[in-house]
């Protein structure tokens, strides 16, 4: 069979602790990368581009924001949303308040203002867990969405609070079409991903699993719970930050509080669940299944009014939709807690022993 590790023999450490240790796994992923860059700016139409792959992208990104707090620290946050607009609103002020702000800089500033933000709601974890730190972050949403409502500096005074996101522009070259944005966010999701991979398999990845399996245990053996899990705090938030700021900038056109609401926070945690806590490729696989299925009961529900012969009830849809998602959160639940990912792990293993039993 192809997939073999068999001859592949690891000479120095580097080798050995590199991210794709068998070959079959790094031209896999070198293919993917060419797809992703080269094949589908050629064949995507501009609806694929707006409506899936851009998204997709950005919901990875916030994804592997969230696994990073609550797959490998174990620290349950419904603050998601709120996280992703300081980040938006940030990015928005910067490139308003200082002239001849780079956007990349604006976005990595306004990513670390939602670490700050991030860090200083993630104090209360270091008294309290489960449900009541769920209620903590949940204040956070509801306190960040307050402030961007109330305080009109933040909207510059938009009496709607719906404001247009500045142009992305680098070295002159305006990043305005539906291909040219997706470029963008690919190549600062790709980057992104590739470093939350190697910090999670660092020294601080395993202080915050360490901490997420037992955290008395990990205080015995020397690690610091305040200094792994307020870094957590500040990592997720960073990363869900520039998710945000992508989400306004790139997706949306707009900087908006509507759109960063606690139905957001909850659709992100969906991803991280059905795709695989823990899991930097379950982020990935999470955000492509809550992507793709509006299309698919999409499309499916116009079949069946065709086939049926007339319109079904308005809103059918997006009922349809919850139910399939709370279904999914139980059965994932119940048979693979680790999502699409594990499920993904054991078809590997399956190939590479196949034909013998396993």
């Amino acid at each position: 069979m192809f997939y073999r590790e068999a001859g592949q023999f690891k000479a120095t450490y580097a080798e050995d602790n590199r991210i794709f240790t068998i070959r079959q796994d790094r031209i896999g992923f070198a293919l993917i990368l060419a797809a992703a860059f080269v094949l589908l700016p050629l064949i995507a139409t501009h609806y694929i581009f707006e409506a899936i792959l851009i998204p997709f992208l950005i919901f990875s990104l916030a994804a592997i924001g969230l696994n990073i707090l609550t797959g490998y620290a174990g620290q349950v946050s419904l603050g998601t949303g709120a996280f992703m607009a300081v980040g938006a609103f940030g990015a928005y002020n910067l490139m308003l308040r200082i002239d001849g702000m780079p956007i990349l800089l604006a976005f990595i500033l306004a990513g670390l203002c939602a670490a700050a933000v991030g860090i200083v709601f993630g104090l209360p974890s270091l008294r309290i867990r489960g449900f009541y730190l769920a209620a903590s972050t949940l204040a956070t949403q509801f306190f960040i969405i307050w402030c961007v409502t109330k305080i009109p500096w933040i909207t510059n005074h938009s009496a709607s609070g719906v404001i247009n996101a500045q142009k992305i522009e680098i070295l002159g070259f305006a990043f305005d079409t539906p291909v040219t944005k997706y470029i963008f966010v690919l190549v600062i999701v790709s980057v992104m991903a590739l470093l939350a991979k190697n910090l999670v398999r660092s020294n601080i990845g395993r202080s915050w699993m360490a901490i997420r399996d037992m955290d008395m245990a990990a205080e015995v053996i020397g690690i610091r719970p305040m200094y792994a899990k307020l870094t957590a705090f500040a990592v997720s938030s960073f990363y869900c930050g520039v998710a945000g700021a992508l989400f306004a900038f790139a997706y949306l056109g707009s900087v908006e509080p509507e759109a960063f609401l606690l139905d957001l926070s909850f659709r992100i945690l969906f991803m991280v669940i059905i795709g695989g806590l823990g899991s930097i490729l379950g982020s990935f696989f999470g955000a492509a299944f809550i992507v793709l299925l509006p299309v698919f009961l999409s499309i499916s529900v116009s079949f069946i009014e065709s086939e049926v012969g007339h319109t079904l009830p308005s809103g059918i849809g997006s009922s349809i939709e919850l139910m399939v998602f709370g279904a999914l959160i139980i059965f994932f639940l119940i048979v693979e807690p680790q999502g699409l990912a594990r499920l993904w792990q054991i078809g590997k293993e399956k190939l590479r022993l196949w034909p013998f039993p396993h």
